[in-house]
């Protein structure tokens, strides 16, 4: 069996081994699976039943994680997307009125979509437009981003007032201090170049948590999922296929298809995968497994999916092979019925993981070219806007648009190829048609 594990996986060839490949995927597994709780929450406002909204996050985090390990091939964790689930319940059904069945209708519309433009390879036609400048910049401004959620969650940083947007938060409150030996335990493992150091970092620090009263511990392991036949099938493509409601999925597309087109590159610049052209080779497979788990969380009534920023933290942890993914899909399934114990690992825990790995994620800054402003400036509003806006679809759609602008006006423009403009058309009717609030 371990012999058939490697050569399908080709851990040698990739230098990894299969204890490295576990604690990659138990680490990304950790790291991401406040979704299990946080997703039903969001989709809480839209109406959707919290129970059956977690049996649908989990399956298809499931489906969509384990297909990218199989058949792709790739450390990268499929989950519904942070940002597409607020955009979902609080601008789409409670700011514009619309139902969540109908929403769940765009989202299926934009997975066909996604799914035709994969096969035709139109997807990676665009995708090898993007100029390498931009591509490290995705890495660097998803670092930041991440860093940004795990100071928040952790208690370091806090929203502020109108004149101030963020401020320090009580430093010597107990959360904070919990999290922060968090952060400071991961820091000494990595230094001593200690194996699994964020997992290890984050469960001790859990245990800490649970110690001394700041998280409460799980009041069980195990319970059984309950059903998921109230949102099963629940699409409204009556309520989704008119004029009005153009923009929404035009807003769900765009957003989907930027997201998990940054992730990928910005997760595999950090863990090697790109060629000397800073391509992804192959990058189809996983873009296919994209496709495939939009369309899945149409179906089984949740928000748009995607490969997960947080599968940073097991490329971290040393993953590099599809086995990464394939032991983190293993652990969501186990969710269905340990749910008690994943929802009981506080942010104090998994915080900390999100800074460490927002950190090592910004070392693709140094292949950006500062001596070139027509490189420089858009790399730099991808990065400032992704964590300023809190929206990784605006940073990168707003790259977009400055890197042919920036070109254009230096009378370079026969370096931006073809399918770069018609991602800046995009990303202007986004810009348009986003319904802002």
């Amino acid at each position: 069996m371990l012999n058939l594990i490697d050569r399908y996986f080709q851990l040698e060839r990739n230098r990894t081994t299969l204890g490295r490949e576990v604690v990659a995927g138990l680490t990304t597994f950790v790291t991401m699976s406040y979704i299990v709780v946080v997703n039903p929450a969001i989709l809480k406002a839209a109406g959707v039943p919290v129970g059956p909204s977690m049996v649908a996050t989990i399956l298809t985090a499931v489906f969509g994680t384990l297909l990218m390990g199989l058949y792709a091939k790739r450390p990268f964790a499929i989950a519904p997307y942070m940002g597409e689930n607020a955009f979902l319940a609080y601008t789409v059904v409670q700011a514009l009125g619309f139902s969540w069945q109908a929403a769940l209708a765009a989202i299926l519309l934009a997975g066909v979509v996604f799914l035709v433009l994969t096969i035709v390879r139109l997807r990676q036609w665009l995708v090898d437009a993007i100029p390498s400048a931009l591509r490290y910049s995705f890495a660097v401004g998803i670092g930041l981003f991440l860093t940004f959620i795990g100071l928040n969650q952790t208690g370091v940083v806090m929203l502020g007032s109108a004149g101030a947007p963020l401020r320090a938060g009580h430093l010597t409150a107990a959360p904070v201090l919990v999290a922060i030996f968090g952060f400071l335990l991961m820091a000494v493992l990595m230094i001593r170049r200690f194996p699994a150091a964020i997992l290890i970092g984050i469960l001790a620090t859990a245990f800490l948590g649970y110690v001394t009263g700041v998280a409460a511990p799980p009041k069980a392991w195990v319970s059984l999922p309950p059903s998921i036949s109230p949102i099963l099938f629940s699409v409204d493509f009556r309520g989704a296929l008119s004029w009005r409601f153009f923009p929404i999925v035009l807003t769900i597309f765009i957003m989907a298809f930027v997201d998990t087109m940054g992730t990928l590159i910005g997760v595999s610049a950090r863990a090697g995968f790109l060629d000397e052209n800073g391509n992804l080779p192959q990058i189809e497979r996983p873009m296919t497994v994209d496709a495939l788990s939009v369309i899945f969380a149409a179906l089984v009534g949740t928000s748009t999916s995607g490969a997960f920023i947080e599968s940073a933290t097991g490329v971290e942890a040393g993953g590099r092979t599809g086995l990464t993914a394939v032991v983190t899909a293993i652990c969501f399934l186990g969710t269905l019925f340990f749910s008690p114990f994943i929802s009981a690992i506080p942010p104090q825990a998994y915080g900390p993981a999100l800074i460490v790995v927002g950190l090592l994620m910004l070392s693709p800054i140094t292949r950006i070219r500062f001596d070139d402003f027509t490189e420089l400036i858009p790399a730099f509003a991808v990065v400032a806007l992704m964590s300023f806006t809190y929206n990784v679809g605006i940073g990168i759609t707003v790259g977009f648009v400055l890197y042919p602008f920036c070109k254009l006006v230096s009378g370079r423009a026969g370096e931006i190829k073809p399918g770069l403009w018609v991602l800046a058309g995009l990303s202007l009717l986004f810009f348009v048609f986003y319904p802002y609030p």
